[in-house]
C-alpha cells in the first residue's frame, strides 16, 4: 500500500511511519511545513503528485485550553483540514483515515461511549474535532473515522511524560480523580490502524487500549512502576481552573473494531509498561 501520512512528526505519525516501513508499505510522511492541510489547493497539488492509496491524517490542533481563544485556528486545522483531505481523496480515488477524540462527548453518562452515542462537546477543541468528523462523514467517499483518547507515545508531550517530569521536580503531586477515560498507546493504535484499513470495512470506530482509569489512577500506576518515593494525592477538577472544560467520564467502548480486526487491544497498564521500556524508564 502507498500511504500518505500527514502530521508525521507527531507521536502517532512517527509510529505509523515506522510501522509502515517495517510492514513493507510505501510511506509518504509529511509535516505541517511540507503540507498545510487547511490550504485546499496545496493539498490538491501534493496529493495529485503523490497519488496515495490511503491518506492517514495525523495532523491536528491539540491545544485544548488555547482553543478556547484560538478557536478559528482549531476549527481550521481540525475541521476544514479534514474536509480538504476528504475532497482531494475522492479526486484521486484514495481512502481517508482520520482520527477524532473522546472530547466530542460531554461525559454525562456512567458507561463507556459507543459509536452509537451522539457527540455533545463541552469545549471549542471538542467542537473543532466534531466539526472534522462531520466533514469527513459528509464528504469522503471512503473513510475510516477513528476516535481515540488520552494518547501517549514518542514525540509530543503527553500525560505520561508530564507525570515523569513532575516526579523529577516534586515530592508531592496532586492529580485529579474525577476525569476518567481510556489511555491509548500510539504503537498499538498504529498497528490497529494498518490492520483495520486492510479490511475494507469503512466507517466510524472507537480505538483505545482496554480498560479505563482516572487521571489519578493513571499517574499512580506510572509512578509506582518507576519506583517513585514521593506522595501522590487525589484532587478535583474544580480546584484546577482551566479555560476548557474536560468531560468527567469519556471512556470509549471499542465495540465494532474488535469484531472487524479479530482481537482486543492490550490493557492500558501493559501499554504503559511497554512505553516506559521504550523510553528507558523501566
Amino acid at each position: 500500500m502507498k500511504i500518505l501520512i500527514t502530521g508525521a512528526h507527531g507521536q502517532l505519525g512517527q509510529d505509523l511511519t515506522d510501522l509502515c516501513k517495517k510492514s513493507g508499505h510505501e510511506a509518504i510522511s509529511c509535516g505541517s511545513q511540507d503540507l498545510n492541510i487547511t490550504d485546499y489547493n496545496g493539498v490538491l497539488e501534493y496529493v495529485s503528485n503523490t497519488r496515495p492509496d490511503f491518506i492517514v491524517n495525523c495532523a491536528a490542533y491539540n491545544a485544548v485550553d488555547k482553543a478556547e481563544t484560538e478557536w478559528e485556528k482549531a476549527f481550521s486545522v481540525n475541521g476544514i483540514g479534514p474536509k480538504n483531505l476528504a475532497l482531494v481523496a475522492n479526486k484521486v480515488g484514495a481512502v481517508l483515515v482520520h482520527y477524532s477524540t473522546d472530547y466530542v462527548f460531554n461525559g454525562q453518562i456512567d458507561r463507556p461511549y459507543t459509536i452509537v452515542d451522539f457527540p455533545s462537546p463541552l469545549s471549542k477543541y471538542g467542537e473543532s474535532k466534531f466539526l472534522g468528523e462531520q466533514q469527513v462523514m459528509r464528504h469522503a467517499h471512503f473513510f475510516y473515522l477513528i476516535r481515540v483518547s488520552w494518547v501517549f507515545g514518542l514525540g509530543n508531550m503527553n500525560f505520561v511524560k508530564k507525570v515523569l517530569e513532575w516526579s523529577e521536580k516534586q515530592d508531592l503531586i496532586t492529580v485529579v480523580d474525577d476525569q476518567i477515560s481510556s489511555p491509548t498507546y500510539t504503537h498499538d493504535l498504529a498497528k490497529v490502524t494498518l490492520d483495520l484499513i486492510k479490511t475494507g470495512q469503512y466507517g466510524l470506530y472507537h480505538c483505545t487500549n482496554a480498560g479505563y482509569c482516572s487521571r489519578y489512577d493513571f499517574a499512580s500506576y506510572i509512578l509506582q512502576k518507576i519506583g517513585w518515593n514521593g506522595d501522590i494525592v487525589p484532587g478535583k477538577s474544580a480546584k484546577f481552573k482551566t479555560p476548557a472544560i474536560r468531560p468527567s467520564f469519556s471512556a470509549l467502548d471499542n465495540f465494532g473494531i474488535t469484531q472487524v480486526i479479530g482481537y482486543t487491544m492490550p490493557p492500558w497498564q501493559d501499554a504503559v509498561d511497554r512505553f516506559l521500556i521504550e523510553i528507558g524508564r523501566l
